[in-house]
């Protein structure tokens, strides 16, 4: 399963988000995505979660927190293409790599 996250401080790594959502679940991993020229964080991010069981306590807990930058903390399961849940396929993670966007 895989969360799609936007809306955190820039100044947020990997590790800050595997230690945030690692306080509700049990997280694989963290990306952030980054602009390709300045190599700056574009505060958007793919959280890998081991149970898809634990997506929703998650989502629910920190759908909306109000982050430091006064800015809203977005939570949501990510989408692939064609605005189909990503489920536990990593498929939208590649394809916005790729440039080719999840939403």
């Amino acid at each position: 399963m895989t969360l799609f996250v936007a809306g955190f401080p820039a100044d947020y790594d990997e590790d800050d988000l595997l230690d945030m959502f690692g306080l509700y679940g049990d997280v694989s991993s963290a990306k952030i995505v980054k602009d390709r020229v300045t190599g700056k964080s574009k505060c958007i991010a793919f959280i890998k979660l081991f149970d898809p069981q634990e997506a929703p306590l998650i989502i629910r807990t920190l759908d909306g927190v109000q982050m430091k930058t006064g800015q809203q903390l977005v939570v949501k399961e990510a989408e692939q293409p064609g605005g189909k849940p990503s489920g536990d396929d990593g498929f939208a993670e590649r394809n916005f790599r790729r440039g080719r966007g999840t939403e």
